[in-house]
């Protein structure tokens, strides 16, 4: 490509300057591609070219495609060193938003390795296939209801309840896509505990009902309450309730507590799997088929986690990288502290290092830390982890002794972990924590001075969080139950689910499903969600 000099007539004016010049050989002679800029361009032929018509067609156009960027680079102004900063921050922020969105995506295989290690061989598939649907059910039930539900405007604003429009993600702005995929990841992940505490006996046809009732109505009116700057609850509000409303950054209530109380009420609706508890009120432990599968899955979900929480900045740029890093190590520490102390009190109890109670540990940890992680410290966030095991352990007693049927733990990890986690703002929140991640207060943590509004505030969100969950997932189970039916035939669930809802055993090449390879120790339960 060369320069050279043209001279345009526009009217009674003539305007100078120079032009890129593409200059090619063909097989009939020598082609030039004049351009000038806002004249289109013209071809010509030198004098030495022949007669001939062909042209080499894909030479030209080469040379057209090339010069039509060069139109629109001269169309276009410079840009100023602003606009691109801009422009560049926006899609690292954009690509930040998407990446943690993935990483939370990613805890799906979690779910599913550590509720398939957890439960017997025989209703392997049966599992699988529920969080495979669990996804693809949730995103589009979330799509069509879920975010307008949570996030949706009509007008100006929505009421506090739920949110009132862009329902099918119609009038949905073209730059607001990462922010759905995000958020479709965690209604996911709040339909998916369930899966686990109502595993080896329900239908799955009844699966699929209630996982699109969670994904689509229970917990997008949760999100609304609690994240949206229009809910009642909101820290995002312009006028939150008491002084800086609810604090919950990545979701111990809006998520976990949401998925873990509709596992405990359909836990309780479907009952206990056959041989669980005797007449006489002992309690069996059915021991999961695969420990390995289970530590695996939960790694999966620990790595996810750092989406989840850091993830929750939302963005970069602002300082919110700092913040984001803060919530890496508080997530981390936490987890670590659950993990400890779950073998630490296993072995004083039982006289063995439980491995299934410690992968419940550490995700006790990692659900505890979820909704104070950017508003405490290091030193908070590793008591915060180990209370956050020690509740989970005292759960798996406290269902045994309910007579209530948890093969994976869903209920005390998610459940009673996010009420934890809830609470744990209001004791443990620093100052400076509040500050940074949301605004200046003299209302924080009771435990570190801050008084006690900020624990009023987060009780009254978690009761009604629970409440709401708890009474509309019941109806739902209840509903179910009266009509499609809930629980598979007493000969199914001894069979095991995997031949007769799906026509395949997880495991053909050894024969017949068995009752699982490891068990667990006295006093400690199969393992965690």
């Amino acid at each position: 490509m060369i320069l050279r000099e043209f001279h345009l007539q526009r009217g009674s004016e003539w305007q100078s300057g120079v032009i890129p010049v593409l200059t090619a050989e063909g097989q009939d002679g020598k082609y030039v591609l004049h351009f000038a800029p806002e004249s289109g361009y013209r071809m010509s032929l030198l004098a030495r070219a022949s007669r001939h018509t062909r042209r080499p067609l894909l030479l030209i156009s080469s040379g057209l495609l090339a010069l039509a960027l060069i139109s629109s680079a001269f169309a276009q102004e410079e840009p100023t060193t602003e606009e691109q900063l801009a422009d560049i921050i926006g899609a690292v922020d954009t690509f930040w938003l998407m990446f943690g969105a993935f990483l939370v995506f990613f805890m799906q295989a979690g779910f599913a390795m550590v509720e398939a290690g957890f439960i017997r061989s025989k209703n392997v598939t049966n599992v699988l296939m529920k969080n495979v649907l669990d996804c693809c059910i949730g995103g589009i039930l979330f799509w069509a209801v879920g975010w307008g539900l949570a996030y949706g405007l009509s007008g100006e604003a929505s009421i506090g309840f739920a949110g009132d429009g862009q329902f099918f993600l119609k009038a949905y702005p073209d730059d607001g896509y990462a922010a759905w995929m995000f958020q479709f990841a965690f209604a996911a992940t709040a339909a998916t505990i369930v899966s686990g505490s109502v595993a080896e006996r329900t239908k799955f046809g009844a699966y699929l009902i209630y996982t699109a009732v969670i994904s689509g109505f229970i917990y997008p009116i949760v999100v609304h309450w609690g994240w949206d700057a229009n809910g009642w609850l909101s820290a995002f509000a312009d006028d939150p309730i008491g002084t800086n409303g609810y604090i919950d950054f990545a979701g111990s209530g809006v998520v976990h507590a949401v998925g873990g109380t509709a596992a405990l009420m359909g836990a309780m609706a479907v009952g206990p799997r056959i041989g669980k508890f005797t007449k006489d009120g002992k309690v069996n432990a059915i021991p999961g088929h695969n420990i390995g599968m289970g530590v695996l899955g939960m790694f999966i979900l620990w790595f996810g986690w750092y989406g989840f929480n850091p993830g929750s900045t939302l963005a970069l740029s602002g300082g919110f990288a700092a913040l984001a890093a803060k919530v890496a190590v508080t997530t981390t520490l936490s987890a670590c502290a659950g993990g400890v102390f779950a073998v630490l009190y296993t072995k004083a109890r039982t006289g063995v290092y439980d491995l299934g109670l410690t992968v419940n540990g550490i995700l006790g940890g990692l659900v505890g830390i979820t909704a104070s992680c950017a508003v405490v410290d290091p030193w908070a966030a590793i008591v915060i982890g180990t209370i956050g095991s020690a509740v989970v352990i005292g759960g798996v007693s406290l269902l045994d002794k309910l007579k209530i049927d948890d093969p994976v733990g869903a209920v005390p990890v998610h459940m009673m972990g996010g009420i934890w986690g809830v609470l744990a703002v209001g004791l443990f929140a620093s100052e400076n924590g509040m500050a940074t991640a949301y605004t200046e207060t003299d209302q924080y943590g009771l435990l570190l001075g801050g008084g006690v509004e900020q624990l009023g505030i987060q009780l009254l969100a978690i009761v009604s969080i629970v409440g709401w969950t708890a009474i509309t997932s019941g109806v739902m189970f209840m509903i179910i139950k009266a009509t499609y039916g809930l629980r598979v035939a007493e000969a199914e669930e001894i069979r095991g689910l995997d031949l007769d809802e799906h026509g395949i055993d997880a495991y053909p090449d050894f024969g017949a499903s068995g009752s699982g390879v490891f068990a667990a120790s006295s006093g400690g339960g199969g393992g965690g969600q």
